[in-house]
């Protein structure tokens, strides 16, 4: 399937412009100032399935409340399902790569301080997720996406040993985070 210029899901590897349309000078486009370019991008959405499956679960309410009074049952839905879509939408971690940032949910680091970079998938994802997982290590790990991507920390001052984050593209973050060099401090 083709890349989607508009696909949160898929990575980007297209730089951001700093110009609006008209051409005149725009806020900065990424959180970073003084930033042009994002290597990479990808927003961890829930599958449908779990989207389908919590407002399944909240209709179930509506059922539950219905012989009572219909009205307050309805209520109920509107607002519980206004909740589950708030909350899931709030647990879709972004992971953005500048050539001096990592970004993974809500937490960032300088580039300056990665160091090996391992994508895993299937089999070796789980093991690292599971038995390997540094209690000490970031993790922004989504149930509903099986690869990670481990990134070591090298900073003397920072107790955090790595970083785990779930991503749909192990192997295109790792290029992200491993092709171009960052600037040294």
């Amino acid at each position: 399937m083709p890349r989607s210029e508009h696909d949160p899901a898929q990575p980007s590897s297209v730089p951001r412009s700093a110009t609006s349309p008209s051409g005149a000078p725009d806020a900065p486009s990424t959180p970073f100032p003084g930033e042009d370019a994002v290597l990479y991008r990808e927003r961890l959405w829930p599958p449908f399935w779990v989207w389908f499956v919590c407002i399944g679960v909240v209709a179930g309410l509506l059922v539950v409340f219905a012989p009572i009074n219909m009205t307050a049952g309805v209520v109920v839905f509107v607002i519980l399902a206004a909740l589950v879509v708030f909350a899931l939408a709030r647990s879709a971690a972004t992971i953005v790569v500048t050539p001096t940032v990592l970004q993974v949910g809500r937490a960032q680091i300088e580039r300056r301080y990665l160091g090996e970079v391992a994508g895993f998938s299937g089999e070796d994802a789980r093991i690292q997720r599971g038995m390997e997982l540094n209690a000490r290590a970031y993790q922004c790990i989504r149930g509903w996406v099986d690869p990670v991507v481990t990134v070591q920390i090298i900073d003397a001052n920072d107790p955090t040993p790595y970083w785990i984050t779930s991503t749909r593209h192990p192997q295109q973050l790792a290029e992200a985070l491993t092709s171009v060099p960052h600037p040294a401090a």
